[in-house]
């Protein structure tokens, strides 16, 4: 942004300047008019060239933030996908070992660094049901059923986490998922 911002400033002073000299050029070569065009194209010439830059500055700048946001996306994406497939694979062997309890807590470490604060809080609730459930190390049917609700309601998080943010849009998904989590 500053460096669009100098090249910005540099082409308007370039043609101010330019106007100044115009004015003095004109009127010592006001007999030579080859003289006048000479002038008219250099000056036309440095203001595209500063124009363009500043065009080109801003571009770069705009591209670098788009691959940003693009690879934190892919990042957050994955993420969220490994947690689900992990509570997957904890429901499907409806027990919870050692080794999985290590596994969430290194989830919840990545998940801290880059989830929205309504993905966390969600995630804190899903925790907790995690925690209540494998109390025993058995997870039953009822567990199950309360672990995939507080799934479905960390999934609708995060899809506002990934998506942009429309207030309609979200209101009519969150209804949306309320009524699935009741279906569960």
């Amino acid at each position: 942004m500053k460096n669009s911002v100098v090249y910005l400033l540099v082409a308007f002073m370039t043609f101010v300047i330019g106007l100044v000299y115009l004015k003095f050029a004109y009127e010592g070569t006001s007999n030579d008019p080859f003289g006048q065009e000479l002038v008219l194209i250099v000056l036309g010439t440095i203001a595209t060239i500063a124009i363009t830059a500043a065009l080109i500055s801003k571009q770069s700048e705009i591209e670098l933030e788009k691959e940003q946001r693009v690879k934190v996306f892919d990042i957050k994406s994955n993420l969220y996908f490994e947690l689900i497939n992990f509570i997957e694979e904890v429901v499907r062997k409806r027990e919870v070992d050692p080794e999985d309890l290590v596994t969430l807590e290194f989830l919840t470490h990545k998940i801290s660094i880059l989830a929205s604060p309504e993905v966390l809080r969600e995630f804190s609730s899903l925790i907790q049901t995690i925690k209540d459930t494998s109390s025993d190390l058995i997870i039953s049917a009822i567990e199950c059923d309360q672990l995939s609700a507080s799934l479905a309601k960390l999934c609708g998080k995060i899809r506002y986490d990934l998506q942009p943010k429309d207030k309609n849009h979200i209101a009519e998904t969150q209804e949306i998922i309320d009524e699935n989590i009741r279906k569960i």
